[in-house]
């Protein structure tokens, strides 16, 4: 029985799965940021050349990880003439052939994370550096993240990996010792990988959950590291909150359904169990932080039956707090939604009219949202035009374009 054809989508599902793991070995085995992320790339253009034609391997992970480090000793082998590598590249063939010591960080995706999370590098540039080499994630994915134009986060990528480069900044696992001083910009990746996962900065789906499945199994395994760690657990908590609610968040067609309109019958109630059980540890703790208090905010969410059974009060209560401890424009636009729930439109759309984020899709979502519940119809539809604008997900476009025909059903 001839095998089935490789389609193009197929060698991105695997590009998506396995990018982060094959650059996450080959940077332990050489050392190098930018080889290891040539040679897999070079490994995948490789894949797209044959398996069309010749079907997919046994191990596609597999075949990728020894394609790419054989293009990387290939590469190296020819630069020998000019440095004398030789030697080092026939070295790291075989130490690339033996099994991995016993550390503290017993996973290679979690362990390049803390390896790229180096306290040389500024807090943002360790993010955008790990998401680039972890995730898969594009600039502009991860551009979008950060709220920043595509040219300064390329720039900041270039910058980063420079200064790994010029400093000679070594590729080795931090001692236990280092493991919390860059435990915050290792949380801060984990979040955000997540999040592009959530709600897809790009593309056709709203959701891409092979990233927030891998987001999750890394949080597990960091959870499993450092238990003593609130913030730690906190995080995990906010993703499996989170992720409980994923079968409910589009219809079967994969259109946007809102946290209002959605069947909370379909939320996975083992996932909103173990989230909240984690939630109540960290208030037992006495140490709030920002990913505890959000998971807090989504405990109360799961605890409702519906949604007007929510108590937007201890809502707002906590994005008080959460502002208190991690102030930032983007919280602020998230109070206001609770606020519109407790206050009225008119008291959040002043506090968002408040808040300099013209460059954010959901700030213009948001004010359209208010400004029709205000009856401000024209307004409302030149802040959804403004989102649509700004909009990279189909899923959340094809929402708002809804939005823009209830308004105008004429046009």
């Amino acid at each position: 029985m001839p095998a089935a054809p490789v389609q193009d989508t197929d060698i991105a599902r695997i590009f998506r799965a396995e990018y982060g793991r094959a650059v996450s070995v080959l940077v332990r085995a050489f050392g190098d940021i930018d080889l290891a992320e040539d040679a897999v790339q070079d490994a995948f253009t490789e894949a797209v050349r044959r398996w069309p034609a010749a079907g997919l391997p046994p191990s596609p992970a597999g075949w990728i990880i020894t394609t790419a480090r054989n293009r990387a000793i290939d590469r190296l082998r020819r630069e020998a003439t000019r440095d004398g590598r030789h030697a080092e590249a026939a070295r790291l063939h075989q130490a690339g052939q033996d099994p991995a010591e016993e550390e503290p960080v017993p996973d290679e995706r979690l362990r390049l994370i803390f390896t790229c999370c180096h306290p040389a590098l500024g807090t943002a540039a360790q993010v955008a550096l790990t998401l680039r080499l972890l995730g898969g994630l594009s600039t502009a994915e991860i551009a979008h993240s950060f709220l920043v134009p595509e040219p300064t986060m390329a720039q900041r990528l270039v910058r980063a990996k420079g200064k790994i480069r010029d400093a000679q900044i070594p590729y080795r696992v931090p001692s236990e010792a280092e493991l919390p001083s860059r435990l915050g910009a290792v949380l801060a990746v984990l979040y955000l990988i997540f999040n592009e996962g959530y709600a897809a900065s790009s593309g056709d789906q709203l959701i891409r959950a092979g990233l927030c499945a891998e987001a999750i199994r890394l949080g597990r395994l960091l959870a499993q590291l450092m238990p003593d760690e609130p913030e730690v657990t906190g995080l995990l908590a906010l993703m499996l909150l989170a992720e409980s609610r994923r079968a409910a968040r589009t219809t079967p067609g994969g259109d946007l359904v809102l946290l209002a309109d959605q069947d909370r019958s379909r939320w996975d109630g083992q996932l909103i169990a173990e989230g909240q059980a984690l939630v109540r540890r960290c208030l037992r703790r006495g140490r709030p932080g920002p990913y505890q208090i959000q998971a807090a905010i989504n405990a109360v969410h799961s605890d409702a039956p519906d949604a007007a059974a929510t108590d937007w009060a201890q809502i707002v209560a906590l994005y008080d707090q959460l502002l208190t401890v991690s102030p930032s424009p983007v919280v602020a636009l998230h109070r206001a939604v609770a606020v519109a729930e407790v206050h009225g439109p008119a008291a959040a759309l002043a506090l968002v009219d408040g808040l300099d984020l013209t460059g954010y899709y959901l700030f213009h979502a948001i004010r359209g949202h208010l400004l029709r519940q205000l009856g401000r119809t024209a307004e409302a539809a030149a802040a959804y035009r403004d989102a649509l604008d700004r909009a990279g997900n189909a899923a959340e476009r094809a929402f708002l374009r809804g939005r823009l025909q209830e308004l105008s059903p004429g046009r």
